[in-house]
């Protein structure tokens, strides 16, 4: 069975390709009690916040529905620049 990380991967890249943006990576971790859902994605251009914005609305309820995290997480969409 794949991991979280790859089943993500495999639940939101079109969604993400739909819309404009490349997925660059899936992270999932545990940093202290908190787990969190890392989305990077890039485009040509670069990414700003309401690109970050406009990802997470498109992803989150499909997330949501696919059930696959069965903890509390929080998910981040940002940018593979810093």
């Amino acid at each position: 069975m794949a991991n979280i990380e790859e089943r993500v991967e495999i639940l939101v890249k079109p969604i993400i390709e739909k819309i404009g943006y490349d997925l660059y990576d899936v992270e999932y971790a545990k940093e202290g009690k908190n787990y969190f859902l890392r989305i990077l994605i890039d485009k040509p251009e670069g990414i700003d916040l309401q690109d970050c914005e406009k990802v997470n609305d498109a992803i989150s309820d499909i997330l949501d529905e696919a059930d696959y995290i069965k903890e509390q997480y929080f998910l981040e969409v940002s940018s593979t620049r810093n």
